[in-house]
């Protein structure tokens, strides 16, 4: 955030990146630009402001004139969304067929993806939205499109770059950096074995697994996906909006419990992977 910006100018900057359209980024950009300080020293950030202004009207207005349909924005889904970049002919697109048995375009020339496409990645019942986005190019984020595949990635929980060398992770590093997108990225090789990818990405992911039980029945099946050192209170929620208030102890078995079973009256209790948690309400 620059210095002595406002309240309301970091507001525009969350609506700005919160945006899902190009036209709800534009408005967000005209709030940040009149509520952007007018000191000499915040030149530069009008001037970026003003540069993502005139991309952002020249898309609306392609949107537009296309019905509306040439930049549609994907719907979060699942635990979280995983983002996979990469340069032209990285092999994206089989990557992505590969995790979630999608079936997008795949060729031997360059730039077969020109538009994002979605499947499902299921690590162990979690399910994981994950987008392909184009191929990165040299100042992306000053090409139309680029800007926008940008402000997709930009609302992922992890970006996956295939590379196969130092100088394509700096490459991709530098255009990420130039858009002002702050997200973590998993570096992989198309060497590595599909397994150690999926695992690897739930382990940047930073989630873990933990599954609810019906007294005297077995724990089900579908688990669910917490952030990680999640509490009792967040699963909770999370199953029921009811269980916090209603809540009178919980049954754990697993890693954070002392023992198969042990009672838990805190909600403060500290889960972890694999847990398994059996409500009794009052």
């Amino acid at each position: 955030m620059p210095v002595n910006a406002t309240y309301e100018f970091a507001k525009a900057q969350v609506a700005y990146d919160e945006a899902k359209t190009p036209q709800e980024k534009l408005q967000a950009l005209k709030e940040m630009l009149a509520t952007a300080p007018s000191h000499k020293g915040a030149e530069k950030l009008r001037s970026g402001i003003k540069q993502k202004i005139a991309r952002f009207k020249e898309m609306s207005i392609r949107a537009k004139k296309k019905g509306g349909s040439a930049y549609q924005t994907i719907r979060k889904e699942g635990a979280a969304r995983v983002c996979i970049i990469g340069k032209t002919n990285s092999g994206k697109s089989t990557l992505l067929k590969e995790l979630t048995g999608a079936n997008p375009k795949i060729a031997s020339y360059p730039y077969t993806t020109t538009m994002p496409e979605v499947g499902t990645l299921d690590y162990k019942g979690i399910k994981l939205q994950t987008v392909e986005l184009p191929a990165i190019t040299k100042d992306y984020v000053e090409k139309e499109k680029g800007l926008f595949f940008l402000s997709i990635a930009k609302t992922s929980d992890l970006l996956v770059a295939i590379v196969s060398n130092q100088l394509d992770e700096a490459f991709i590093q530098k255009e990420l950096d130039a858009g002002e997108c702050n997200i973590d990225v998993l570096f992989i090789k198309r060497n590595n074995t599909l397994r150690s990818i999926k695992d690897k990405i739930w382990i940047h992911l930073d989630l873990i697994k933990v599954y609810t039980k019906i007294p005297g029945k077995p724990k089900e099946e579908q688990p669910l996906a917490l952030k990680k050192d999640a509490t009792m209170e967040e699963m909770a929620k999370k199953v029921h909006k009811d269980f916090v208030k209603k809540f009178r102890f919980a049954r754990v078995w697993g890693k954070s419990a002392k023992f198969g079973g042990q009672k838990i009256q805190n909600l403060n209790h500290v889960l972890q992977d694999n847990d398994v948690v059996e409500f009794h309400e009052k």
